[in-house]
């Protein structure tokens, strides 16, 4: 059994954990307002986004990497960016990739597909709660449910559907990994 041990943690620091030192992704820019032991309220300015919302998770994620892969109407690679996010939209999950700052409404390419589109992001303030692990629904809603209590014990209005952010490749390792649930709010 100890050899068994020793051979997983051998493979892991020699092929896993290498993979999962990602190469630094462009992130959505903030400032932080104000912070606690729990939760940070952040202020974002509008960012372009692609997304999707037809189908499942996985079938969501390949569209969209397709679109940054290429497959858009100027046939443009464009680069990863982080955080990876999804929020429930008229009764769909729906995935979104922000896309780098040096893209704007007039030079962004379009993509081919009819389900993926070109979105901005309305910017303003978002509580958030960061965590690491796994990037599942049961986590996700550990942490959101956190989130919303505080938010309402401190009299902050919730204004948008909870929002999972997701950072890092799934090679990372789940204690590496950074993972937030958000909320838009109303700052009095």
């Amino acid at each position: 059994m100890k050899l068994k041990k020793l051979f997983i943690l051998i493979f892991c620091t020699l092929f896993i954990l290498p993979y999962s030192m990602v190469m630094a992704n462009e992130e959505a820019k903030y400032e932080v307002i104000d912070k606690n032991e729990i939760y940070e309220i952040r202020k974002y300015s509008d960012r372009l986004a692609v997304e999707t919302s037809r189908a499942g998770i996985d079938s969501n994620f390949r569209k969209l990497f397709n679109y940054i892969s290429g497959r858009n109407d100027a046939e443009e690679k464009i680069a990863m960016t982080t955080p990876v996010t999804q929020v429930e939209k008229n009764g769909n999950m729906t995935m979104q990739f922000y896309l780098p700052s040096k893209f704007n409404s007039g030079n962004v390419p379009n993509p081919s597909r009819e389900d993926v589109r070109i979105v901005n992001i309305e910017g303003g303030y978002y509580a958030v709660v960061r965590y690491s692990g796994r990037a599942s629904d049961r986590n996700f809603i550990k942490h959101k449910e956190i989130l919303e209590k505080e938010l309402k014990n401190n009299n902050i209005s919730i204004i948008s559907p909870p929002i999972r952010a997701t950072y890092d490749s799934p090679f990372t390792l789940p204690m590496n990994r950074r993972n937030e649930a958000m909320f838009k709010i109303e700052l009095n």
